[in-house]
């Protein structure tokens, strides 16, 4: 074998490595816009309603700044189970037909003060039911987790709403804590 033979069987396989890597991650594209062609934009606007029911815009940006309906559609479709999934778009329709019940429209139709209240009525009953029965799933937890969760891990939630230093100094393992001061994100 000469060295011309040899650069050409290397160029090759790099390039087929190459080639082939691409084709490969290809295949992990997702679309957080569908969960089994259930969840839509409508959804994920309804998702972003009620991240920012549960943590509205104050002095830090809410959680609809961060598109927190988008980050819980992709985490409902990448993450959760097929039963989780039934449970957590189940509870979509169980919201909004409570919505309609108490108030004669939707979630998105009610208003501010309405959504804060159903809501308080919807996490009052979840921790009931996790208190009698551990292993229960409710969707409204479901949806409560995936908000935080999405806003304390995005950029915003994480340098505007927590104390961030992007490089450390020393461990510290005590710090004095004063009332009123944000927490840490790292």
């Amino acid at each position: 074998m000469n060295r011309r033979e040899v650069i050409g069987r290397l160029g090759l396989m790099l390039g087929g490595s190459i080639i082939g890597a691409e084709f490969f991650l290809s295949g992990c594209k997702s679309d957080p816009t569908k969960i089994n062609n259930l969840i839509t934009e409508d959804d994920m606007a309804l998702f972003n309603e009620i991240g920012e029911t549960i943590l509205p815009e104050t002095a830090t940006p809410g959680a609809k700044m961060v598109n927190v309906g988008a980050f819980m559609a992709l985490m409902v479709n990448d993450c959760y189970t097929t039963e989780e999934q039934k449970i957590f778009t189940n509870g979509v329709t169980a919201l909004n037909d409570r919505s309609k019940e108490q108030y004669g429209k939707d979630f998105m139709g009610i208003t501010a003060k309405q959504r804060t209240e159903l809501l308080t009525v919807l996490d009052q009953e979840q921790k009931k039911e996790a208190k009698n029965n551990q292993h229960a799933v409710h969707y409204f937890r479901m949806m409560k987790e995936l908000t935080l969760l999405g806003y304390f891990t995005s950029e915003v939630g994480c340098t505007k709403a927590l104390r961030y230093i992007p490089v450390p100094g020393k461990y510290v393992g005590c710090i004095p804590y004063r009332t009123g001061e944000k927490a840490w994100a790292t």
